[in-house]
């Protein structure tokens, strides 16, 4: 197993290597064929070496930000999506960087030439570079280890992809631990460990590591909120830390700066977006522009949410809070497009000048949302230990219908691993989920909230 991950890792690199190589190949020929007879200054061979180096090391940090890399990991338009937006991006800047050398703006022809052919290389290299691993490297075949709890919603997830998982067979934990172990040594190219005791877990996982199978395994609440621990080396016993705080004081400055100096910004360069939207909602029914709606930020303090109105004005008439379902009739034609590319959100930016919001956080939740999951899971409420925000881990990770408590623990392991770079990588990240549909994607009719059990008992 271990010779065959580092053929994986082989064909992988050179397949990233080809594509990047050819990129850059793509720019040093335009630099050469143009952009050198065009700028007005003397560049000797380090100074093309250099620029041209510059140009790489852009693409590379993109590259590296969005997965553009991750082939077989990703989907064949996953990795496209991230491709594209590294070139755009890295020719953006770069297009700036060469017209402060010219002291004006360069002609954009060439630039966009070179955008446009980058980007239908990126397009197939995407599909023919995921066509060739997986005619290489079939899928993993799986033994999931389940206990009591019903195992439909797990195998749902794997097998969307099929292009990597196969879940051979179903063992429950009542079976026994040797006979899962003797199981799990004939055939299989890993276990996934589904809510079993915990006893029983901590057993699989030390017989897992000593045989070196890998191991998928659903995290615990408790699981997250260790992972983000300190390692402490005052004794020479290993002791992990747990802070009463998430956030330090220099971390919430840094924080706060750039939520002021980015949402200024972005209200400047969106507003003639902001007021063509406020026009068309107006005019197309006479309702409000604006919809505020009372939500829940750090520490429980409620505040009012401003979001562009995509719903009818009578859409809550019976006074009753609901998340968006599927093919919702609520929502109106423009309010579905303003949705789908977020459109909708951008009044937010006045939440993040005010304090309430921050860009990157877990999503604010209303009250009487918070208080039904509450009812079920206590442990809703870790959430609001940080301040929310317009964009979160469980926003880039998740989808709109994901579980209660997988986005808790989405948004546990963003608290408990906070760094000003997470924040970042996570606000690039976001460009990039505006564009896959699944972000959007609403519950299924019948259900109020995201708790799935809610439109069993409905359909009952």
């Amino acid at each position: 197993m271990g010779k065959l991950e580092s053929i994986k890792r082989i064909l992988v690199l050179q397949l990233i290597t080809v594509e990047f190589i050819l990129d850059v190949a793509g720019y040093s020929f335009l630099w050469f064929a143009y952009f050198k007879k065009t700028i007005p200054l003397t560049f000797f061979q380090k100074g093309d070496a250099l620029l041209i180096a510059i140009y790489a090391i852009i693409l590379l940090a993109f590259s590296l930000a969005y997965g553009a890399g991750k082939i077989g990991y990703l989907r064949s338009f996953e990795i496209f999506l991230s491709q594209a937006i590294s070139l755009l991006a890295t020719n953006l800047i770069s297009y700036a960087q060469l017209s402060l050398m010219n002291a004006k703006l360069i002609n954009p022809k060439y630039i966009l030439i070179l955008t446009a052919a980058q980007l239908v290389f990126a397009l197939g290299w995407s599909f023919l570079s995921n066509l060739i691993y997986r005619s290489v490297f079939a899928p993993r075949d799986l033994l999931l280890v389940c206990g009591e709890r019903p195992v439909d919603e797990i195998v749902e997830k794997f097998n969307s992809r099929k292009d990597r998982f196969v879940i051979a067979k179903i063992m429950n934990i009542s079976e026994g631990e040797e006979a899962i172990e003797k199981e799990i040594e004939q055939r299989y190219q890993g276990m996934i460990i589904w809510d079993i005791p915990q006893k029983n877990r901590n057993n699989l996982l030390k017989y897992c590591y000593s045989k070196s199978i890998r191991v998928y395994m659903m995290p615990k609440i408790s699981d997250v909120i260790v992972q983000g621990a300190d390692v402490l080396h005052f004794f020479d016993t290993p002791v992990l830390l747990t802070r009463e705080y998430p956030l330090t004081l220099e971390q919430r400055f840094i924080k706060r700066t750039i939520d002021l100096v980015c949402a200024i910004l972005l209200v400047i360069i969106a507003s003639p977006i902001m007021l063509i939207s406020g026009f068309i909602i107006k005019v197309s029914d006479g309702g409000p522009i604006f919809y505020r709606q009372n939500r829940v930020t750090v520490g429980g303090k409620v505040f009012k949410i401003i979001k562009f109105r995509s719903m009818r004005v009578d859409a809550e008439k019976d006074g009753k809070a609901r998340l968006a379902s599927k093919g919702d009739p609520r929502i109106t034609p423009f309010g579905k497009f303003i949705r789908k590319v977020r459109i909708d959100e951008l009044p937010q930016l006045f939440n993040i000048i005010a304090g309430d919001m921050s860009f990157i956080g877990p999503r604010p939740e209303r009250p009487e949302i918070i208080e039904q999951y509450v009812e079920d899971m206590p442990e809703f409420a870790y959430r609001t230990k940080v301040k929310a925000g317009l964009a979160g881990y469980a926003q880039v990770y998740g989808k709109y219908n994901t579980t209660p408590y997988d986005k808790l623990k989405l948004d546990l392991i963003y608290i408990e691993n906070y760094s000003t770079w997470l924040d970042l990588r996570l606000m690039l990240l976001t460009l990039k989920v505006l564009f896959l549909p699944d972000a959007t994607e609403g519950v299924s009719q019948g259900q109020v909230t995201a708790l799935k059990k809610e439109s069993e008992n409905d359909n009952k």
